[in-house]
């Protein structure tokens, strides 16, 4: 079978486990991998293994395997891979909400740039702690500083909402170490480095875009704070709480701030030599391994909740992190799954060939392909798993004119249009906002547009601009 035919296939048995038989997006994803596994004939699986660089007895090595056999391998290296990592993220967000460290950052930047310019605060607040802690939780979190300082101001809480959705949403799909970005940096061969410095600066750009977008709206319409009185009460003191309660600006910082420096300064020195010339250079890089980055973050981060909340209270927020982050990780490995049957059919070939034919535009097919699976799933991590996976071959042949990064900026800004009732998130901003379905579509909808295009657009300029091949 053609494997044009397979991707098509293993996606319509995905899209519609999902959205027509309500399965979970573990079963659906390994469904779809297993499918494409056993349709996918051992010789095109020796011919992809070679064109991805596999000795001949590599090569039949892999395409002897059964097909279940080369699923559970794709499940387990993507799992072992981002494993930990995602746990790690997970404990850092706990730890940061159950601490107070994540309001006191936004507390901070309220109050550094004053009530005039609040929907500023929410925008950088949301994105920065969208870095490491899901964007749902993040909206639980800052929606009653929103609230609170709608109160004070009297208006502007639409800019408020709309400031935590566009800096929120991008984060989470462009910056490591939330799932989508992460295993777009795996799936496609990009450094975290690199993605974190191209997803900061794309993000910058798209939620940029979302925030003047929000302004635009705020002139126009008004929603009111549709909440009981005595509600209203408690978020006025909300954000009368005495900074003294919160912990420190710096240490609420270190575990998001720990990590990017760590890797960062890994990147700078592996390619000098000097690793292996000092001994505390050497040690500051084994430092900048990933993983062991995020375990200090979470490390820093535990301190961080030990120092302010009672242990039992601790205990609990670590337990349903990790509980949290399996479901996550058990996704992503059977995305990862997914992702290798589809490599494994000689996709990456069959899509090299296609662009280089028909002068397809790369970054605009990763990024329609991405809104497409998001627009009918609602699921941002399960589209950027998906197209990851498929353009991942291509990745690896390094016959894209500009450094994988960019595809990987277009998959995660194809994962933002388009907002709408079929998506988890569209009714934790309702409920949480009070916003109508009504409003809700005329606000979350359009934004989600204009965010996913502006960093398509953004992309594209960079990768014509600095391509880095």
């Amino acid at each position: 079978m053609h494997p044009l035919l397979l991707l098509l296939l293993g996606m319509l048995i995905v899209v519609g486990a999902i959205l027509w038989l309500r399965q979970h997006a573990f079963v659906a994803l390994l469904a779809g991998g297993l499918t494409v596994a056993i349709l996918t004939p051992p010789a095109a699986v020796e011919r992809a293994a070679r064109h991805q660089g596999a000795s001949e007895q590599a090569a039949a090595a892999q395409a002897a395997l059964h097909p279940a056999e080369r699923v559970a391998a794709g499940f387990g290296r993507t799992a072992g891979q981002l494993g930990v990592m995602v746990v790690m993220a997970s404990l850092i967000g706990a730890a940061l909400l159950t601490s107070g460290g994540a309001e006191r950052i936004v507390r901070s930047l309220l109050a550094a740039v004053g009530q005039a310019r609040a929907g500023l605060a929410f925008l950088g607040g949301g994105f920065l702690l969208a870095i490491p802690v899901f964007f749902d939780t993040v909206f639980y979190l800052l929606v009653p500083l929103a609230k609170a300082a709608r109160l004070r101001t009297g208006g502007h809480y639409v800019l408020y909402v709309l400031g935590i959705v566009a800096g929120g949403t991008m984060a989470h799909s462009l910056v490591p170490p939330t799932p989508g970005p992460l295993f777009a940096a795996s799936a496609l061969g990009v450094s975290l480095t690199a993605m974190i410095a191209a997803g900061c600066a794309i993000g910058t750009v798209s939620a940029s875009a979302g925030y003047l977008f929000a302004r635009l709206v705020d002139r126009r319409l008004t929603v009111p704070l549709r909440e009981p009185p005595d509600r209203l009460a408690e978020l006025d003191a909300i954000s009368a709480r005495p900074l003294g309660q919160l912990p420190p600006l710096w240490l609420s910082l270190l575990p998001i701030l720990l990590p990017i420096a760590l890797i960062t300064l890994n990147s700078a020195l592996a390619p000098t030599g000097l690793a292996d010339a000092s001994s505390a250079v050497h040690a500051i890089a084994w430092l900048g391994d990933r993983t062991v980055a995020l375990v200090l973050a979470a490390v820093a981060a535990g301190g961080l909740m030990w120092r302010q909340v009672e242990g039992e209270a601790g205990r609990r927020a670590i337990a349903e992190a990790v509980e949290s982050a399996g479901v996550i990780v058990l996704i992503t490995g059977a995305g990862g799954a997914f992702g290798a049957a589809l490599q494994q059919t000689g996709l990456g070939a069959t899509l090299q060939d296609m662009t280089t034919a028909y002068d397809l535009p790369v970054l605009l097919l990763a990024w329609g392909l991405t809104l497409t699976v998001r627009t009918a799933l609602g699921s941002a991590t399960v589209a950027m798993i998906t197209a990851a996976g498929v353009f991942g071959p291509l990745a690896s042949t390094g016959g894209l004119g500009f450094h994988p990064v960019y595809l990987a900026m277009a998959i995660g800004c194809g994962s933002k249009p388009v907002w709408w009732m079929n998506d988890s998130g569209f009714w934790v901003i309702t409920r949480m906002s009070g916003l109508t379905e009504s409003e809700a579509l005329r606000v979350l909808t359009p934004m989600s547009v204009v965010t996913g295009t502006s960093g398509l657009i953004a992309t594209l300029l960079g990768a014509w601009l600095f391509p880095f091949s």
